[in-house]
């Protein structure tokens, strides 16, 4: 989607199917690398519990709560599993997404997550429970991520951050929500071919080369509604939505229906969840009527 929307604004993409093919390639390893800097930044801001559990130990006056605190944010199971898990500190070798680190910015994060009742409370509890650090865990992330300090801090490491930001968040709580996590467990995550290339670049490159096709077949369906006056991003998902209908076999019209009236409501605006749906829904109707949409295997369900 973003690719194609690119293509909209790019007369050199636009005219060279492979300039673009090239540029989805590099967008992808781009979202995945921003995902590894967040299982990174997370684990890195928990660490903290260490110095500041030191720091609090070091007190020649400790205060009750000095006293009872300790750096369990960190040394629980679940934090573990992510420091432990060999598959990720690979992924994030390879990547070098670890220079964008900065331990003065774990700390400003550690710093303002601290500060929290919710955290407080969380180290007052002394019968802590797997469930309480999973909430805890996930409470941090959320923390920061709508936070200033970490918005700011993706956005000067990462120009894609504000496009990928409810991937990544989204792929960021199924971690976290599956802790402790199973040795080897980013290798189901990382892009794979089938995916990337045998669906995301065939749709692509189909889009774009059919281009003049899939707007004869939407023209019809918009009500005497200009095509020049729907919203470039509703184009876009309503091309790849009848390519997928048209020339993705496997794929039930049902997942498409439904996944491009989501994709709608994260990326464009309030009012295109509806439109997007109404005319999906007419397109599928008058494409069922000629008999042009075929589906086979997982597609029949």
């Amino acid at each position: 989607m973003q690719c194609l929307y690119a293509v909209n604004r790019d007369k050199t993409l636009a005219n060279n199917l492979d300039l673009a093919t090239q540029v989805y390639q590099e967008t992808i390893r781009k979202s995945y690398e921003l995902y590894l800097f967040n299982v990174l930044q997370v684990r890195e801001v928990t660490k903290h519990a260490l110095k500041d559990e030191a720091h609090r130990r070091g007190k020649h006056l400790p205060s009750d709560f000095d006293r009872l605190f300790s750096a369990k944010l960190y040394r629980n199971p679940l934090v573990q599993s992510l420091i432990n898990d060999g598959g990720l500190r690979t992924a994030i070798h390879h990547s070098k997404v670890n220079q964008f680190l900065s331990d003065d910015n774990t700390r400003l994060l550690y710093n303002d997550f601290a500060k929290t009742p919710e955290y407080k409370a969380y180290l007052k509890n002394r019968h802590t429970t797997d469930k309480d650090h999973l909430e805890m865990i996930l409470f941090l992330f959320k923390h920061a991520v709508t936070g200033e300090i970490y918005n700011d801090l993706m956005d000067d490491y990462f120009a894609n951050w504000w496009d990928d930001k409810s991937l990544v968040v989204g792929a960021m709580k199924k971690t976290l929500k599956a802790l402790p996590v199973q040795e080897g467990y980013i290798n189901a995550l990382k892009p794979g071919f089938d995916t990337v290339t045998e669906f995301g670049e065939a749709l692509l490159q189909d889009v774009m080369q059919s281009d003049v096709q899939l707007l004869e077949h939407i023209e019809p369906t918009l009500n005497n509604w200009d095509a020049e006056r729907v919203a470039v991003i509703d184009m876009v998902l309503l091309k790849m939505a009848l390519s997928e209908l048209l020339n993705f076999p496997t794929i039930p019209t049902k997942v498409t229906l439904n996944e491009f009236v989501e994709i709608a409501k994260l990326y464009s605006t309030e009012k295109s969840k509806d439109f997007i749906n109404g005319i999906l829904d007419r397109l599928l109707k008058k494409l069922n009527q000629e008999g042009v949409i075929v589906k086979q295997g997982r597609g029949l369900i």
